[in-house]
């Protein structure tokens, strides 16, 4: 079985999710009021960040969690209508070729994976009518199906998603050879490291000079 494993922030969706996100709460008609709360508890970890006192990936750990407080208690239903909400808006910043890759993979009967650090009932219900074999995002914790803020997030971000995806697929045997994988950051070289075919998207210029290094086709 041959696999083909997109990246969504930057690959899919040409822009960046958790920016929208933050400006979808802070305009949000009914959680807005929750938005001074979490800009207030991100600020000092983000100035260490950019300081390079705090690595990134903690702090994107740190940012989905400090998120999520803003809905504690609330549905999954009601989560789901939040993420909804922003379907019709992303859909129009899906990259055009990427969709187009993603079809003609289906079309030669390739099983298809979405790999992202979103929130995976986000990436489910903004892609909706785009067809996947196989989402794996970062879960959000839900206690008597009401959003758990006490409970630890599992952000699938760099070399986690490698192992979230031989997960997915274990039992099953992988051409990985002739399989294909898109991404685009360095982060996801280690996703783009699993395939023959890998494919860096509007790189970023440290991805751009490994792509270019090693032959591989860039979008």
């Amino acid at each position: 079985m041959r696999v083909a494993i997109f990246d969504f922030d930057g690959t899919l969706y040409a822009e960046e999710t958790f920016k929208l996100l933050m400006n979808h709460l802070k305009e949000h008609p009914i959680y807005r009021t929750k938005y001074k709360r979490f800009y207030r508890a991100i600020v000092p970890p983000y100035l260490a960040n950019k300081l390079k006192l705090y690595p990134t990936s903690k702090m994107k750990e740190l940012s989905m969690q400090l998120y999520l407080k803003a809905f504690e208690g609330i549905s999954a239903s009601e989560m789901d209508s939040y993420f909804e909400e922003l379907k019709e808006k992303m859909q129009k910043d899906f990259n055009a070729e990427v969709v187009s890759r993603l079809e003609k993979h289906q079309a030669e009967n390739i099983h298809i994976l979405l790999v992202s650090g979103a929130y995976t009932q986000f990436l489910n219900r903004v892609t909706a009518g785009i067809s996947f074999d196989h989402i794996i995002g970062t879960d959000i914790p839900y206690k008597e199906n009401r959003v758990d803020t006490q409970t630890r997030i599992i952000h699938v971000n760099g070399t986690q998603k490698s192992k979230n995806i031989i997960e997915a697929l274990d039992g099953r045997q992988i051409d990985w050879e002739n399989s294909y994988a898109y991404g685009d950051s360095y982060s996801d070289l280690p996703v783009l490291n699993l395939v023959g075919n890998p494919v860096a998207v509007k790189p970023e210029d440290k991805l751009r000079s490994v792509a270019k290094e090693r032959g591989w086709e860039i979008i």
